[in-house]
């Protein structure tokens, strides 16, 4: 059996047995017990100035093959979302690119694709809250246009701007009655993005729930779900009980996702995840599974993934997006392991080592061989293994 070398903290090398991939099959009919998107990442030209403060130049052949890989096994995308990178290399022009190029795929493949509307597209860093309503009408006209559904995203200028509760309420309120059609909220916690402590109102959570749910009860036509990515399964569940009836809770916990989305008596969370799109094929067979009413294959296939989405969103948890691009690289959906704005670099060799260890523990990896291919050449290209030990 082949194995895989792996890397210690310390730059001790070990191996693991290599795992052969799940025999996994895409669904033949549409996923129906739960809704759920995968959040997308973009592939970057190897050759593009994608270094940090450069606006970003896309592979868009890759960045949209990924799309269509998530959508072939049954899940909808999320697209200019928080990993896409966006206040984290994704600039403007290319996010406005991204969610018309991605509405265009959807529409040609029949998938279901939602995008992030926020305010990072204004420059200045302290605006008005009339000036942040503007910024979010502006990014929510190209994402109509582009003809996506749309998750209103957290947005920094009106963390900043915002004096009370109720500055949220009256921005939400304005920008929500000028939707064409019902939207997804995000609440983006701090450990994602400390400019967002505090979000409506206060880092209270149960206080800041209750304007939350203000919030969509006086919306109510115009919210069709809210994204939690609290990182928090207690408060996700708490919320969850208290939506009104048809709003659904999209779960963005990528540390407990397998019993949120598995639920209770009292209901279920939907998922919206940054982890869904490295675990494309798992993702789709546990739900697979759980259409059937299989809760034991259920969790058999997703709770080993959960160890590994912990790996990529370990702390600082911004970082994740590393570890999303890098597992798209080892399952051979990207030539390079390269990101904009340079973030390839944001997580060290032992933390990516110990992704391959779990990605290959939990059935993660897609080509087994390529993943230990490349893995063992970057470990050469790196000093720390003979070039000669790496598979041609």
């Amino acid at each position: 059996m082949t194995s895989i070398t792996l890397l210690a903290a310390d730059g001790t090398l070990s191996s693991a047995e290599l795992m052969e991939a799940p025999a996994f099959a895409r669904p033949a009919v549409p996923l129906a017990s739960r809704m759920v998107f995968a959040a997308a990442h973009v592939v970057p030209h190897a050759w593009g100035a994608n270094t940090p403060g450069q606006p970003a130049a896309i592979d868009w052949d890759a960045t949209l093959a990924v799309r269509r890989h998530v959508w072939s096994w049954g899940l909808g995308v999320a697209d200019a979302m928080d990993t896409a990178q966006r206040n984290m290399g994704l600039d403007w022009a290319a996010t406005a690119a991204l969610i018309r190029r991605s509405a265009a795929e959807a529409r040609e493949v029949g998938g279901t694709l939602v995008v992030g509307v926020n305010t990072d597209h204004v420059a200045e860093e302290y605006i008005s809250l009339d000036a942040v309503v503007a910024a979010y009408l502006l990014q929510l006209e190209v994402a109509e246009a582009a003809g996506a559904g749309v998750v209103m995203m957290a947005s920094r200028h009106l963390a900043r701007a915002a004096e009370t509760a109720a500055d949220y309420e009256r921005v939400y309120r304005e920008v929500l009655s000028q939707a064409g059609a019902p939207v997804v909220l995000h609440w983006l916690g701090e450990a994602f993005d400390e400019s967002l402590a505090g979000y409506f109102g206060s880092r209270d959570v149960a206080v800041a729930s209750d304007v939350v749910i203000r919030t969509i009860e006086e919306n109510h036509d115009q919210v069709s779900g809210i994204k939690m990515s609290l990182l928090n399964a207690d408060a996700e569940i708490a919320m969850r009980r208290r939506l009104p009836a048809g709003v659904r809770m999209f779960t963005g916990d990528d540390f407990n996702y397998v019993g949120l989305i598995e639920g209770d008596e009292r209901g279920h969370s939907d998922a919206l995840l940054g982890a869904f799109a490295a675990i494309a094929p798992n993702a789709s067979a546990s739900l697979q599974a759980l259409d059937r009413g299989d809760l034991v294959g259920y969790r058999r296939i997703l709770e080993p993934t959960e160890a590994l989405a912990r790996q990529v969103f370990a702390t600082p948890t911004q970082y994740y997006k590393t570890g999303v691009a890098f597992l798209s690289w080892l399952n051979g959906h990207q030539s390079s392991f390269s990101m904009v704005g340079g973030l390839h670099s944001a997580r060290d060799l032992p933390h990516l080592s110990e992704i391959v260890r779990l990605a290959n523990a939990s059935g993660a990896l897609e080509r087994p061989d390529l993943a230990a291919e490349r893995w063992n050449g970057m470990l050469a290209l790196n000093g720390l293994l003979a070039l000669s030990s790496v598979q041609a």
